[in-house]
């Protein structure tokens, strides 16, 4: 089992815990985390974008001139797709990119980020964050106390306001819960600030 330390907000270590080998030390698979990925970003695109065709543009209602006798190559309407203002063949129109990839695969892919994290030491655990106020300072104070430098994801166990809207205004910081964490957000981050609990709930959740 992976073990690492345990700190307070002061930065300063007060125990330690031992990870499940079954989340925190499994060997990462690749293969699956970039399936997932791409997944998640798959769903994020809006697919709103959309071009007109022939029959919505304005105008052509009557063929520009007759079928013989001009010379010129013959015409059925001024909004045919070769003509300047006519419509687009084969544009784009509004559709949707999600699609679902197996429930395995996703607990897979969170599991080897999170591996991926205690491999490469990115993964601070901290006993507890008790703020009894929404102040950005507090959380400032815990990052520089842990010498936490850059994009932040901190993981909690269930909605705290105070912690989250400490946070919420310091840049490359995000909080999470445990139930909403996922691949992107895990791979965006370089560190993890877990609270002892929200390592306990991990556990419970993908073991």
């Amino acid at each position: 089992m992976p073990k690492i330390d345990v700190y307070n907000i002061e930065g300063k270590k007060v125990s330690d815990v031992e990870l499940s080998e079954n989340v925190f030390g499994i060997e990462p698979n690749e293969a699956v985390v970039h399936s997932v990925l791409v997944n998640y970003m798959a769903n994020q695109r809006q697919g709103t974008q959309s071009t007109k065709t022939r029959s919505e543009v304005s105008g052509g209602g009557r063929k520009p001139w007759k079928q013989k006798g001009t010379g010129r190559a013959r015409q059925g309407s001024i909004r045919a797709t070769q003509w300047i203002k006519g419509g687009i063949a084969l544009g784009p129109k509004p559709r949707s990119y999600k699609y679902t990839v197996n429930k395995k695969e996703r607990r897979l892919a969170i599991k080897s980020m999170l591996s991926s994290k205690v491999i490469e030491n990115e993964i601070i655990v901290l006993d507890a964050i008790p703020f009894k106020e929404i102040k950005t300072k507090n959380m400032a104070n815990v990052l520089n106390n842990l010498k936490v430098e850059g994009k932040t994801l901190i993981v909690l166990p269930e909605k705290n306001e105070n912690v989250q809207k400490s946070a919420r205004n310091i840049e490359g910081v995000k909080t999470s819960l445990v139930n909403t964490i996922n691949a992107y957000d895990l791979l965006k981050y370089k560190k993890l600030i877990v609270t002892l609990d929200a390592v306990k709930k991990i556990e419970e959740v993908y073991a």
